[in-house]
């Protein structure tokens, strides 16, 4: 199989891309104050809800093939990690809304070169997935008016939000039957399945070393692969996801693998729309390492506030061999550290990039 190499010239900057930049910027900056003003406390303008923080280890394996031995997976190695589980939405929701959740994982100990400026004397790399494929909306464009229907939703009703949900699953069904994807309907019409059953994905691009690749998380060790499609009950159940997190780190660990899926073809497997599923059938996911979870509270006091007022995850705390790619990237830079600034600067907390795991609290 042929993989495309990675040269600067793939990403295209997208007409009138840096004014819709600034837009979706500052609609993110309103919400941000919105919540503030709710809850007197700043929260993150997506993924604001936690359901657990747990630490454990990233195996690089052994005997890689060249195509997959990039970057800070050139040779083995065993790195500590800090991973974020999450909702999606920048509101702190009811769990009864079914939304997508969030994989962050921050690995600890990558020395050398990093992409931005301020990171320079950092250890660590960032990798953002969520369990869905696919960005509903992959470029700037259509970014920017997603976030104008998110903001909608955001000051609807909570029984609207619920009505919004049943509606796209129903849609979605329909649509599905007659061979026709809807990426809307995709992301409204999740169903509330356990966490840490779920698949993550990066969705949009990175440079994989000389090539091109989007990662993901899957389940499996046993006890986390028998909690695939697994939906939870959310009856009177607030946090249930939250719940379920800590009730099954205190009596297990569990194992998921880390995979890159290469690209093959930039006229099927665009960098610049993040909303294109890279079928399998042209490039499969390929095992490059697997994290290791022991188990843990998942949830102290202390290691909620530790990741949710002092730990900061973006795809751009990265060296220059897993650069973010894609329009969508482009806009998490300056998003990301929009959202960063404000959320420690209204919560008085300093901004921490942790150089041994033995700095995240029990």
């Amino acid at each position: 199989m042929s993989y495309v190499r990675y040269t600067p010239d793939i990403e295209v900057k997208q007409p009138h891309e840096d004014e819709q930049i600034e837009q979706i910027v500052a609609l993110m900056a309103a919400a941000n104050k919105r919540a503030f003003d709710q809850h007197r406390h700043a929260i993150r303008d997506a993924h604001a809800k936690q359901h657990g923080t747990v630490v454990g280890e990233l195996h690089i394996y052994p005997n890689l093939p060249e195509h997959l031995a990039q970057g800070i997976f050139a040779k083995p190695a065993v790195y500590p990690v800090v991973i974020r589980l999450s909702s999606a939405p920048g509101q702190l929701r009811d769990d009864k809304i079914a939304a997508p959740h969030g994989m962050a994982v921050k690995v600890i100990g990558i020395e050398g070169k990093k992409i931005l400026p301020d990171q320079q004397n950092e250890l660590t790399q960032d990798f953002l997935m969520v369990s869905m494929p696919v960005i509903p909306f992959g470029t700037v464009e259509q970014y920017l008016k997603m976030q104008k229907v998110i903001a909608l939703q955001d000051n609807a009703p909570e029984q609207a939000q619920l009505a919004a949900a049943a509606l796209a699953r129903g849609s979605q069904k329909v649509l599905s039957l007659v061979g026709i994807q809807h990426p809307v309907l995709d992301g409204l019409a999740v169903r509330n399945e356990h966490i840490l059953g779920q698949t993550f994905h990066t969705m949009a691009a990175i440079r994989y070393g000389d090539y091109i690749a989007k990662l993901s998380v899957a389940p499996l060790s046993a006890e986390v692969k028998a909690l695939e499609g697994l939906e939870l009950d959310t009856t009177d159940k607030p946090s249930a996801q939250r719940d379920a997190v800590v009730d099954f780190f205190h009596q297990h660990g569990a194992t998921y693998e880390l995979r890159a899926q290469l690209c093959t073809d930039l006229s099927t497997m665009p960098v610049e729309d993040g909303s294109v599923l890279w079928h399998e059938e042209q490039s499969p996911h390929q095992p490059i390492a697997k994290i290791v979870i022991p188990a843990q509270e998942a949830y102290s006091p202390a290691r909620r506030v530790f990741s949710d007022d002092k730990l900061s995850f973006n795809p751009w705390h990265a060296i220059p061999e897993h650069q973010p790619l894609g329009s969508i990237m482009r806009v998490r830079m300056k998003a990301y550290e929009s959202s960063t600034q404000f959320r420690h600067q209204m919560n008085v907390q300093p901004r921490i990039e942790p150089k041994n795991i033995e700095e995240v609290p029990d």
